[in-house]
C-alpha cells in the first residue's frame, strides 16, 4: 500500500513538475526554429529545422547588455555583503540596545513595494547625480537585498557557540579580528546563500532598472530585452535565444550552490 502510494505521488509530482517546466522548454524551441517555421498552425514542439541565427543575434546585438548585468550583480553582491555582515554580526554577537527594533524595521522593509522605492530613488539620485549610471542602480539594487541578508545572517551567526568567539578574544583577537577570522569563516554557507539571492534579484530587476538607469546608455539585460522585444516582435527565434542566454547564468549559480543555500538557509533555524 505505502508503496503503491509513493508511485502515485512520483508520477504526480514528475507530471506537475512538467507543467512547470513546459515555458521554460518552449522558449529554448522557439530559440533554435526558424521563423518561417513558427508561423505553421501549430509549430513544432522540436526543432527539426533548427537554426543558430536568434544565438548568432544575442552575441552581436545583446553582449553589452550582459556585459552591464554581470558587473550591477557582482557590485550588489559585494555591497550587500560589505553592510550586512558586519550589521548582523552585531546583532547577532555584539547585540546592541534596540536590536530587536531594527531587526522589526528590517522586515517592514521588505514589504515595501519596488516602485515606490523606486520613485523615492529617482528623486534622490537625479539630485546627486547618479541617475543612469552603474553605481546608482547597484545601489538601488542592494535596499533589495540587504535587509534579506541581515536577517539570514543574523540567525546564522546566533547559532554560533559563544565560546568559540570568547576563545578568540582570550588569544588576543579584538571585535573586527574575531569576525574576520573566526565569524566569517563559519559563516560560508549563509554568506553564499545571500550572495547568490542578491546576485539573482539585481539580475532580474527591471523595475529599477526601467525608472533609474532607462534613458541611459550603460542598461542591464532585463532592459535589452524588453527592448529587443519591441524591435524585433518578429523575431522570436533571436528573443527566446535573448531569454536563454540571459537565464544561464542564474541557472548554472544555482546549480552549483545549491548544497550550500540549503545549509544556509536552515542553519539558523536550530541554534547549537
Amino acid at each position: 500500500m505505502n508503496t503503491s502510494r509513493s508511485w502515485w505521488k512520483t508520477v504526480i509530482g514528475l507530471v506537475l513538475t512538467g507543467v512547470m517546466l513546459f515555458p521554460v522548454y518552449w522558449m529554448v524551441n522557439v530559440s533554435f526554429t526558424r521563423d518561417q517555421d513558427m508561423r505553421r498552425s501549430p509549430p513544432s514542439l522540436f526543432p527539426v529545422n533548427g537554426t543558430l541565427e536568434g544565438y548568432r543575434a544575442v552575441l552581436d546585438q545583446q553582449s553589452p547588455y550582459l556585459g552591464i548585468s554581470v558587473v550591477v550583480g557582482l557590485g550588489t553582491v559585494a555591497l550587500t555583503l560589505l553592510v550586512a555582515a558586519p550589521a548582523a554580526y552585531s546583532l547577532a554577537k555584539l547585540r546592541p540596545r534596540g536590536g530587536g527594533v531594527l531587526g522589526f524595521v528590517l522586515l517592514i522593509a521588505q514589504m515595501i513595494p519596488g516602485i515606490i522605492m523606486a520613485m523615492g530613488f529617482y528623486a534622490i539620485f537625479l539630485n546627486v547625480g547618479v541617475l543612469n549610471t552603474i553605481p546608482g542602480l547597484i545601489v538601488a539594487d542592494s535596499t533589495l537585498a540587504v535587509p534579506f541578508a541581515v536577517l539570514i545572517l543574523t540567525a546564522f551567526m546566533s547559532g554560533i557557540p559563544d565560546e568559540l568567539t570568547q576563545a578568540a578574544r582570550v588569544d588576543g583577537a579584538g571585535t573586527v579580528r574575531t569576525f574576520w577570522s573566526v565569524v566569517l569563516p563559519v559563516s560560508r554557507n549563509s554568506i553564499i546563500t545571500v550572495s547568490l539571492f542578491a546576485f539573482l534579484w539585481a539580475w532580474s530587476d527591471f523595475v529599477f532598472a526601467s525608472t533609474l538607469d532607462g534613458g541611459g546608455r550603460l542598461q542591464p539585460i532585463t532592459l535589452g530585452i524588453y527592448h529587443y522585444i519591441g524591435n524585433n516582435n518578429q523575431q522570436w527565434n533571436a528573443v527566446m535565444a535573448t531569454a536563454v542566454v540571459a537565464s544561464i547564468p542564474t541557472a548554472v549559480l544555482l546549480v552549483i550552490a545549491q548544497r550550500y543555500v540549503a545549509a544556509g538557509v536552515t542553519a539558523g533555524a536550530v541554534k547549537s
